[in-house]
């Protein structure tokens, strides 16, 4: 039975011009979700990332640190929504200032509730986008094989919300705790692909609770 283990990007650089970029925390969380992706003795992993810089570098860290030779293939069908337009477009000023978080979360709500969104994928379109990435990946992995995928905690969400068929509500709130490099494991079997764990980041406990983040 293959295993497809999502890491979500280490932590982005939030307060720089270009956010687009793993902050030194963030690499440090690269190298440690590698470590940990290696304890797993995973099948000759195929390693795929987003091709936005932060899951790419994200991705080339976590292989150097697990040891992984094989190559990285980068596949746009794993990117991110863009959180700044989204927030531009669906949180209104009048509710700043307000935490990040909170204005994502309003702003992601008025955006699955938009069935119609004129510039840009639709909320629909974007959950249709991560579907088809994942059932790409499965159709190309057979039995002997497991693999890695680098991604975000948007889409992220969006997949697990969808196999477990679960509200808007509920999307946003795995999406709220998604903690940077992170680990979320999906088995492929017979009838189907199926959701065995979420957000696992025991790889920041003890002594490395300093590096578990969620922005």
């Amino acid at each position: 039975m293959p295993l497809i283990c999502l890491v979500r990007h280490g932590q982005a650089s939030a307060t720089a011009d270009d956010y687009d970029v793993l902050s030194d925390l963030g690499r440090a969380q690269s190298a440690a979700v590698g470590h940990e992706l290696a304890r797993r003795g995973l099948r000759d992993p195929y390693l795929v990332s987003g091709t936005l810089t932060r899951q790419r570098d994200t991705a080339r860290l976590a292989a150097d640190a697990a040891g992984y030779k094989q190559p990285l293939h980068q596949d746009a069908s794993w990117n991110e929504y863009d959180h700044l337009a989204l927030i531009a477009r669906y949180a209104p000023e009048s509710q700043q200032p307000r935490p990040i978080q909170d204005l994502l979360d309003h702003a992601l709500l008025g955006w699955m509730r938009d069935p119609g969104a004129a510039d840009g994928e639709t909320w629909a379109a974007f959950v249709q986008r991560a579907a088809a990435a994942l059932a790409e990946l499965t159709a190309m992995l057979g039995r002997g094989r497991d693999a890695v995928v680098v991604t975000s905690g948007g889409l992220l969400a969006a997949l697990c919300g969808a196999l477990l068929s679960l509200p808007h509500e509920s999307v946003v709130a795995l999406n709220r705790v998604s903690v940077n490099a992170s680990v979320t494991t999906l088995a492929v079997g017979a009838s189907g692909t199926t959701l065995l764990t979420f957000n696992e980041h025991a790889h920041f406990a003890g002594d490395r609770g300093h590096m578990r983040t969620n922005r």
